[in-house]
């Protein structure tokens, strides 16, 4: 075969190539179409594809080209089936604190696989049964990894009960922020939907129409935004459940300034190969929140969505000195109790 051109032998090599691809390609489009017919065409594609190594083998050799024969994607190994398994890991809370940006950059890795929408399967349909939850789960090959994300597990008091009997080795992550921010961005959120609810100021503190600074004036520890953020209380029924190795504590301000770090140790907490590097992101200064450069869906850059980075309101300063006093021994205790310093104010 020395007469064949250098240049001709390349290309007729890269025209192989191609139709295989092309192959493949309609051979998982159909099963995509029809996941009935999955398993019999899987078997049908393995076969194919052992005849396809073999040939393009020899005919690389004809040509003057090899490569290394082991390294095949996932579909060329055996017992390799689509399937919808119960989570392997779980993204528990805490609201507002970033679990949906935390969820959307786990996307980003080719062996993690979530639920499309929060199931709340823990705390509203755990009577539905284990089975009903499996079906809410996307379809996993072995050794990928299946989440799901619903906030409302972290203060659902059963939940810990529930999941440990769905699996006493899963996977725990919850996100937390300092819980002045989180209290005054739960409050925006609600605030986005129903403008005539009152100010967060009138909310926070019991007598606030009195005066802020005055003795009468305290914060209202049962109002939701401000009892979220005592994550101590929750935490205590989660570790009465899983050891503190079991869960993964991810902090919302460096998932924002730096999420490439935040991101390396929640892929080494769940065994994963590291994938997402800061290659992925870059900050949107307008939005004060990092983008994503490329995701699962998107090849594109593009944030998370208009509702993430949502201005603040103006909170006089009284308050919110308030709250970092009534906050602050419970910060205390939840450092104590997760073994990491978060360092609010």
């Amino acid at each position: 075969m020395k007469w064949i051109p250098a240049l001709s032998k390349r290309i007729i090599f890269i025209y192989f190539i191609l139709l295989f691809l092309l192959y493949l390609f309609y051979v998982l489009n159909t099963c995509l179409v029809d996941e009935r017919k999955f398993s019999f065409k899987y078997f049908s594609l393995r076969s194919h594809v052992s005849k396809y190594q073999s040939v393009t083998r020899r005919f690389a050799a004809l040509l003057g080209y090899s490569f290394d024969g082991n390294d095949y994607m996932r579909l060329g190994k055996p017992n390799q089936v689509l399937t919808k398994r119960l989570p392997d890991a779980l993204i528990i809370g805490v609201k507002k604190c970033g679990t949906r940006a935390l969820l959307e950059f786990l996307r980003l890795h080719p062996d993690v696989r979530a639920a499309g929408s929060e199931v709340h399967f823990f705390d509203k349909y755990y009577h539905k049964g284990f089975e009903w939850y499996r079906e809410k789960m996307p379809p996993t090959l072995e050794g990928q990894i299946t989440m799901e994300k619903t906030p409302s597990y972290w203060v659902t008091r059963s939940a810990p009960r529930r999941v440990y009997s769905m699996n006493p080795s899963v996977k725990l992550l919850a996100v937390v922020r300092d819980p002045v921010t989180r209290s005054i961005s739960d409050y925006t959120q609600s605030a986005s939907k129903r403008p005539s609810l009152p100010r967060f100021e009138d909310l926070a503190l019991v007598n606030s129409t009195v005066t802020w600074g005055g003795p009468w004036s305290v914060v209202d520890s049962s109002w939701p935004p401000v009892r979220l953020g005592i994550y101590a209380r929750p935490l205590k029924r989660w570790l009465r459940r899983f050891p503190r190795s079991r869960i993964l504590f991810i902090s919302g301000e460096r998932l924002v300034v730096d999420p490439a770090a935040e991101m390396a140790r929640v892929q080494d907490f769940l065994g994963l190969k590291l994938v997402i590097t800061d290659k992925h992101f870059y900050f949107n200064s307008t939005k004060g929140f990092p983008c994503l450069l490329k995701s699962e869906s998107r090849s594109t850059p593009h944030c998370l969505g208009k509702n993430k980075g949502r201005n603040h309101p103006y909170i006089d300063p009284v308050v919110i000195e308030r709250l970092r006093e009534f906050y602050r021994p419970y910060n205390e205790k939840f450092y104590e109790l997760s073994g990491i310093n978060f360092g609010w104010p």
